[in-house]
């Protein structure tokens, strides 16, 4: 059987039609790319050296999550052992953490459109500089249930807004620019199989709410502001689910927008904490919580590992 590192090579000769790609012909023409908040510069550094056979690109909100992720993906490759450490490439900054073990790079982008959409925007640069191809990215996370148990697993397959649109709407130079949310519904089914043979929890198919905020944008009712009643709040969310909207969360609209602007496969993966028609606040002890949260993980370290042995 050949090794992760050895597959990982044998796609790169058989992908290099499929280099990642900007949507900015300016960058070309820029004698140096300062990654600036990645700490990271093409002056400076050697990206291909660093970076040219990644395949497989894990970001998620929390530091701590991305380095948990680095190292279990490690030992599901066979890469290296419990426990190992895994040194944060993003050390000169305190704004994101990117691990790196063989093919796979685990990247965290805070919370929230603005924080992922720059961690975005100097990912796919690094991606581009290294000329790496065949690139897959998966955002793992957390998020609110709409009527599914808590622990279920939610693969997305549009990112939709507030308004239940299939879109991510930005102001650029004053302009309203409407960009399309869809995911790779390959992608999305190449999971769904894996998570059937897995066979460990609940995982579905589902449309995804993005929004701008975590308790007015998404109807809570414990706020600091809240201008509704439980009933419009009960009313919403089964507006939403009849929508086809099973989860909620705050970075999938512009991580799908942007990826599928640059030509990169992408996928989102997030488990639910609580079923938001049930109440507002999480409520789970730490430690069923904590086993929540890995569930994506393992959904997709099989299905990498899944990817790498395939012939």
């Amino acid at each position: 059987m050949a090794t992760a590192e050895a597959r990982a090579k044998e796609l790169e000769n058989h992908h290099n039609d499929c280099l990642v790609q900007l949507s900015n012909p300016n960058i070309a023409t820029m004698k140096e790319d300062v990654l600036y908040h990645f700490s990271l510069s093409t002056s400076t550094h050697n990206f291909p050296a660093m970076f040219g056979d990644v395949k497989f690109v894990c970001v998620g909100g929390s530091p701590s999550r991305m380095n948990s992720f680095i190292n279990y993906v490690a030992v599901e490759l066979g890469l290296g052992r419990p426990g190992d450490e895994y040194p944060n490439i993003c050390a000169g900054t305190d704004r994101y953490a990117m691990y790196k073990v063989g093919p796979v790079l685990s990247v965290s982008h805070g919370m929230g459109i603005p924080s992922i959409a720059i961690m975005l925007h100097e990912l796919i640069k690094l991606l581009y500089h290294a000329r790496c191809s065949n690139v897959t990215i998966i955002r793992i996370g957390t998020s609110g249930g709409i009527g599914l148990e808590p622990g279920s697993v939610v693969i997305t397959r549009q990112a939709v807004d507030a308004c239940f649109k299939a879109e991510f709407e930005q102001l650029v130079l004053g302009k309203r620019v409407v960009r399309s949310t869809d995911l790779d519904e390959q992608l999305v089914q190449e999971l769904l199989q894996c998570s059937v043979d897995l066979s460990e929890f609940t995982t579905v198919v589902g449309n995804t709410m993005c929004t701008l905020d975590f308790y007015e944008g998404q109807g809570r009712l414990d706020g600091a502001l809240c201008s509704y009643t439980e009933k419009d709040k009960q009313a919403y969310l089964r507006a939403a689910h009849a929508a086809g909207i099973r989860n909620i969360e705050m970075e999938s609209s512009v991580f799908a927008a942007m990826c599928s602007m640059c030509g990169l496969r992408a996928a989102v993966v997030c488990v639910t904490l609580l079923d938001r028609l049930q109440g507002d606040q999480i409520s789970s002890p730490h430690e069923v919580l904590v086993e929540y949260q890995q569930r994506p993980q393992r959904l997709v370290g099989y299905f990498i590992k899944k990817s790498l042995r395939q012939p």
